[in-house]
């Protein structure tokens, strides 16, 4: 599985754009609906990227067992590309989770 930050990156400006073409007098409702609908994407895309990081550590972990168990049609070069992907994948899940902790602690301490 491939972790691509371009097409992440290209939703994102999408959205934005999305975010900055509507309206200031609209009604409140639509305001409403496009949180919600943004919340839902969000959340869907964080899913997402929750369960592909998932899915690379679990083909690592069985690449790797393969590999103690002596199954001649996987490598070690295999199951350490693997291994270190499922690493970078994690390392890079952690570092949005610490921003988006960050980003929430800074909103709290905002005065209303």
């Amino acid at each position: 599985m491939e972790i691509k930050g371009q097409a992440l990156y290209a939703q994102m400006q999408a959205m934005a754009g999305q975010a900055r073409a509507l309206p200031i007098e609209a009604d409140a409702n639509m305001a409403v609906k496009a949180v919600n609908n943004s919340q839902s994407d969000f959340s869907t895309l964080f899913k997402n990227a929750l369960g592909s990081v998932n899915d690379i550590q679990q083909h690592a972990s069985s690449l790797r067992n393969a590999v103690e168990l002596g199954d001649p049609k996987v490598s070690l070069a295999q199951a350490m590309i693997a291994s270190q992907k499922s690493s970078l994948a994690f390392e890079a899940t952690v570092q949005v989770r610490n921003k988006v902790v960050e980003a929430y602690k800074e909103i709290m301490s905002m005065p209303v």
